[in-house]
């Protein structure tokens, strides 16, 4: 292929104002960054709450949270000041030192997730999944090593983590992929069970598929992986990237499951942890997370001061105000009001990961028609726009976004 004639991501108007004051950007023709996210409409120069606000000034209610990732909403004043705070303090040693943030924020997340595990940190949540990854590899030993996940699901960009999701289209371009992932069909345990041999390790599960179109795994389904995994001494992982922390209205996801015995054997998480900074965590049971030995795996900015701070004053606010309660109730107002409006057919999901399906099937256009009215959603399938606000949004908020959502959906063409 002839790349000189694949150029693309040309000098978009919202680029220019960024890149004005660079020298020779008066020359410029292209955009310089590579083309991996496609030319953005709009650029965003200050959020505050549940509210953004572009360079010319014009306002957007944001139902999106940077993909379920500002969950306390945007430059929440505290976690603001922890990071200033922590930036005037000690920034990076490596970890070839002790710093006194992270082992905090270990034993917040060990807590909320019942106990007896250990942490590791990441920068993200696909390094998170590649560090679940690893140790299942390690835990299982050599020729046990195999990760079953599900069509649909969403578990990173990395080699691994997109090959361990399961959507094949991703796939293609970057072949040949790490060896060791296999995709079972979502919510269908037969399938699962059928593809498990002696190179199996573990099981990969999201609770809600959210890029699949949040798709909330059935009753039962969780219950069954977590049956096979004990009698085929499998890991069960869960991806709690998108779900975890209150998205759902508990800490976790996979805690609607605990009455059916649902209690996972390594846990991801990232996105809501820092509330818009880079920080992911891969948490597994000690006996699990035995298998490491220093040297098996490790990152430069792991447990990195500054991010472990806005987690650490993530964490503490969130149990403060008990935000799995305050995501239950505006995700029941919120479904209520959106099941009003005239062409949504359905609202899937828990908690404050909602899916609209439209009933004109016209997902893309009704997201570009909100952004034209000032809100900010997600067309995450061609029939459904995926709606994640802060978890902490007001009535008023909601009210206000479901209005503009219902104009959007009168004026979008089907």
């Amino acid at each position: 292929m002839n790349i000189s004639t694949h150029i693309t991501n040309p000098l978009n108007a919202a680029h220019v104002d960024a890149i004005a004051a660079v020298p020779g950007a008066d020359e410029a023709t292209y955009c310089p960054l590579m083309p991996t996210f496609g030319a953005p409409t709009t650029m965003f120069v200050r959020g505050q709450g549940s509210e953004l606000w572009d360079g010319h000034g014009k306002r957007y209610l944001d139902f999106l949270c940077g993909l379920a990732v500002t969950g306390l909403g945007h430059s929440h004043p505290e976690v603001a000041d922890a990071v200033y705070e922590q930036a005037r303090t000690l920034l990076h040693v490596s970890n070839l030192f002790a710093t006194s943030v992270g082992p905090q924020v270990a034993m917040h997340l060990d807590h909320l997730l019942g106990g007896g595990g250990q942490i590791f940190f990441a920068n993200s949540g696909a390094e998170a999944n590649e560090c679940a990854i690893k140790v299942a590899r390690k835990w299982g030993g050599h020729g046990k090593h195999v990760v079953i996940s599900a069509f649909g699901s969403f578990h990173g960009r990395t080699l691994a983590t997109l090959h361990m999701t399961g959507q094949p289209s991703k796939h293609e371009a970057f072949q040949p992929l790490p060896e060791g992932f296999r995709h079972a069909v979502w919510a269908d345990v037969a399938d699962v069970e059928r593809m498990i041999d002696p190179t199996v390790a573990a099981i990969m599960i999201e609770p809600i598929q959210g890029e699949g179109g949040v798709m909330p795994a059935p009753a039962g389904y969780l219950a069954d992986l977590r049956r096979l995994c004990d009698e085929r001494d499998l890991l069960l992982m869960v991806d709690e990237i998108q779900t975890g922390l209150g998205r759902t209205g508990k800490w976790w996801g996979f805690q609607h499951h605990l009455a059916d015995g649902v209690r996972p054997d390594v846990v991801t998480v990232a996105k809501a942890l820092g509330n818009g900074m880079p920080i992911g965590a891969c948490w597994a049971r000690r006996e699990v997370a035995a298998a490491f030995q220093p040297g098996d795996h490790g990152s430069t900015y792991s447990g990195q001061p500054m991010a472990a701070s806005a987690a650490l004053k993530v964490l503490q606010i969130m149990q403060r105000d008990n935000i799995p309660a305050m995501a239950t109730r505006a995700g029941d107002r919120m479904r209520a009001e959106l099941l009003d409006v005239p062409g949504v057919a359905d609202v899937r999901g828990t908690g404050l990961l909602l899916a609209a399906e439209l009933s004109a099937g016209n997902a893309k256009e009704v997201y570009a028609k909100g952004m034209e009215l000032g809100l900010v959603t997600n067309a995450v399938t061609n029939t459904s726009l995926r709606i994640a606000p802060p978890l902490n949004i007001s009535d008023g908020h909601i009210t206000e976004g479901i209005a503009i959502l219902a104009q959007a959906i009168r004026e979008a063409q089907p």
